[in-house]
């Protein structure tokens, strides 16, 4: 199973970004709102857990993000 940095290295090509560029907090905030978006768009999220819903996706990349600049 390949890890998030090389994920990100392989598709930096298709970026334009130089590899091992960190991800910024509006890359972040970007990938979180379509993920949202999507939600939205299929059905599975409600106006009422809109805000839960986001924070929950938003810290969920960014963790995954960040714990792959650890290693």
């Amino acid at each position: 199973m390949a890890g998030v940095n090389e994920y990100m290295v392989k598709n930096n090509s298709e970026t334009g970004a130089p590899a091992g560029r960190p991800v910024t907090d509006d890359a972040i905030f970007k990938v979180s709102k379509e993920i949202v978006v999507k939600f939205i768009e299929v059905g599975r999220l409600t106006p009422a857990s809109f805000a839960q819903t986001f924070e929950d996706v938003y810290t969920a990349v960014r963790r995954t993000v960040r714990s792959g600049n650890e290693k």
